[in-house]
């Protein structure tokens, strides 16, 4: 495995490579500090790929790059890669909430469900969990912080100039 600390304007970011696929991309902060200390024994081993994620990441966060082209390899249950596949399908500067997105999957009464599969996303900002929020129109969740999801949101509407 091969990772990488990626220091975005909302602070670090962990990603990780397993055989040619980015499998993870989380807030430092956020993150087991046991698992970051197994991951971090040695030094930050980089890669072509994990170079070229963060490159993607930094023209996300200077508003030249909506969504992402990387090949991954994600680990859930079927209901958690259903609603992962969901959440790519919802476009940049736009939201969903808990409840429409269960009904995008065909799965009409499972909001609760989508709100703990966005709670367990691996590739976070990779694939967009910031952008499903409450029916009401508030913020909802966000496993990287509702300051993080706001801040997100703002900048995809183009509210956040870096």
């Amino acid at each position: 495995m091969y990772f990488c600390r990626y220091s975005s304007p909302l602070g670090n970011l962990i990603l990780a490579e397993e055989e040619d696929a980015i499998v993870y991309c989380q807030w430092e902060d956020t993150i087991d500090e046991q698992k970051v200390a197994k991951w971090t024994e040695d030094k930050e081993q980089n890669s072509v790929l994990l170079t070229e994620a963060c490159r993607q990441l930094t023209e996300y966060f200077t508003h030249k790059r909506k969504t992402f082209n990387l090949p991954m390899r994600l680990n859930g249950t079927s209901f958690q890669l259903l609603a992962w596949e969901g959440l790519r399908q919802i476009p940049y500067g736009e939201t969903l909430s808990y409840v429409e997105l269960a009904r995008h999957i065909g799965r009409n009464k499972a909001a609760r469900a989508v709100g703990n599969a966005n709670h367990h996303n691996p590739l976070m900002v990779i694939i967009p969990c910031h952008r499903v929020v409450a029916s009401n129109g508030e913020l909802g969740g966000y496993a990287g912080g509702t300051a993080r999801k706001a801040w997100l949101l703002e900048k995809e509407k183009g509210n956040n100039k870096l």
